[in-house]
């Protein structure tokens, strides 16, 4: 095996397309990547089925034997400790073991965020680790950080939220000094709840980022910030509500440009820049939210993800490794003091 050689384990039983979906996502990524070594862990025969249909290196992909499975509505702390032989618990041992880099899932959310903290464990100094996607918007994409591990989150959370956020961005995705904002319903300093009015001081005097004050949630799409600072459950709505206009304004763009025979004729005529332009809007495409703050990389990808997002996460994975993401975290990231 290479030197350099990402490892991941992936959970090929978790999500609505499982094992389907994610197998051909795994094999998409090791054919297209030589550093990506996957094990996946699931119902071996069911995964030996799937891998059948597919060439790959068959060095780069191995099977592990997964007999349990969580399912979204068991309490997850429960789960964990029960399900020994689950394809979410088995995984991330690995991960915690150091035998995997990263562990990749598209089932529950709830076992998946108990599981990162209680098997793989929190970096020293992190309270709480925070789960972020990327969001498409006008200008790129932006980082939501917390999207639904931390519903009651305090002040000193939301500080390391923005910290490992702007790591994150400027590792990851390129972004230089990326711009840090918090969501509020004004932009005023002095509007808010007591959560955004504690928080915004502290994140005002931190010299680790770019700190551009308050974002109200019209701007997010527009690109206003790079990093979105917010607690779990304000950024779980706005995520959620992203993702159902978005599918609802394609799905009346389409209806319109099939209502009549002019406007079909244009739809043909449209239809190259039209795809374009909405592929700057798949959120597939930048692969799932990472669990930020624990010893190794948990990614959590979409429950209805299909192979693309699969791929894309463990891309994600390599990148996140490659730039050293959490040796950065644990250099940046102070301990915390009581609030």
């Amino acid at each position: 095996m290479q030197k350099d050689m990402v490892r991941v384990a992936v959970d090929a039983m978790g999500g609505d397309n499982a094992p389907e979906q994610i197998v051909k996502g795994v094999v998409e990524a090791v054919n297209e990547s030589a550093d990506i070594q996957v094990s996946l862990f699931g119902l071996e025969d069911a995964v030996k089925v799937e891998l059948q249909k597919y060439t790959y290196p068959s060095e780069r992909i191995t099977v592990v034997n997964a007999a349990e499975s969580i399912s979204m509505d068991e309490p997850p702390v429960m789960a964990i400790r029960r399900k020994k032989d689950s394809s979410i618990v088995k995984g991330l041992q690995t991960v915690r073991e150091g035998t995997a880099d990263a562990f990749v899932s598209a089932g529950s959310s709830g076992a998946i965020l108990a599981g990162g903290q209680l098997l793989v464990g929190r970096i020293k100094g992190i309270e709480r680790p925070p789960l972020a996607p990327l969001i498409p918007t006008e200008s790129g994409v932006s980082l939501l950080v917390d999207c639904g591990a931390n519903v009651d989150a305090r002040p000193s959370h939301l500080v390391q939220f923005a910290k490992m956020g702007a790591i994150y961005m400027e590792s990851v995705v390129g972004i230089k000094n990326p711009r840090v904002a918090i969501v509020n319903i004004g932009t005023e300093e002095e509007k808010g709840n007591m959560l955004v009015k504690e928080t915004f001081p502290l994140l005002k005097a931190c010299p680790n980022i770019n700190f551009i004050g308050s974002i109200e949630a019209r701007e997010i799409p527009h690109g206003g910030a790079d990093v979105i600072v917010c607690e779990a459950f304000v950024g779980n709505v706005i995520l959620k509500l992203y993702e159902g206009l978005a599918g609802t304004l394609l799905a009346k763009v389409k209806e319109g440009l099939m209502s009549t025979l002019r406007s079909k004729i244009g739809a043909v005529l449209i239809k190259p820049a039209l795809k374009s332009t909405m592929k700057g809007f798949d959120a597939s495409q930048y692969g799932g939210a990472p669990l930020l703050g624990l010893k190794g990389l948990v990614v959590k990808v979409h429950g209805n993800s299909k192979s693309t997002e699969v791929k894309n996460a463990l891309n994600q994975c390599r990148t996140f490794k490659q730039q050293n993401i959490n040796e950065k975290i644990k250099q940046y990231i102070d301990v915390p003091t009581a609030t």
